[in-house]
């Protein structure tokens, strides 16, 4: 019997063209177990959150279609750099837009990871946790271990964007490995 792969939406907090957040997502790639698929969801383009679209009836189409497009994914995985101690507002916005209107998150008993990074020490620990934070009130089981803090990004990648590290490499395979475990795990489907 074929087992289809849990589709997993990535969303990634930088725009920058050359995210280290967006170089991880390639090395994730490689070294996540078959039964979950990871796809980057695109969250650049949604205009801020404002309550007065939805109340009114009219939200702009960058938020009906990302609402739409999230109901398909059977988890989420969040890749972040941290900006100033917090999360990116582009993920905020992403979190805050499918969350509403009320009573219709999309984000809902949906199993979720975060993976924050840094050039820094810290590892991005900040972004981390208010991520898990708002988590907690979407209703989205986090995995709580293995703890994903990646620090010293820069040093651990080499020129094209791809982990040189062995024990990096080793350690985000234990990482995807658990969040397939997770994924499935707390899957309601």
């Amino acid at each position: 019997m074929l087992i289809m792969a849990r589709r997993i939406g990535v969303l990634v907090g930088s725009l920058r063209k050359e995210s280290f957040s967006k170089k991880l997502l390639k090395t994730l790639k490689e070294v996540t177990p078959d039964s979950i698929e990871l796809e980057n969801v695109e969250i650049g383009n949604l205009p801020l959150y404002n309550q007065d679209y939805d109340d009114e009836g009219n939200p702009p189409s960058e938020y009906t279609n990302f609402r739409e497009n999230m109901k398909k994914y059977d988890g989420f995985l969040f890749i972040t750099p941290e900006y100033n101690r917090t999360m990116p507002a582009v993920i905020k916005n992403a979190l805050d837009v499918g969350s509403r209107p009320y009573g219709e998150s999309i984000w809902d008993g949906k199993p979720g990871a975060v993976i924050s990074v840094s050039p820094g020490a810290l590892g991005g620990f900040g972004a981390n946790h208010q991520i898990r934070q708002a988590l907690v009130f979407l209703n989205v089981p986090a995995m709580q271990q293995p703890e994903a803090y990646i620090g010293n990004i820069a040093d651990l990648m080499d020129e094209s964007g791809t982990i040189k590290d062995e024990s990096t490499l080793g350690y985000l395979e234990t990482i995807m490995k658990s969040f397939a475990e997770w994924v499935e795990t707390n899957n309601k489907a």
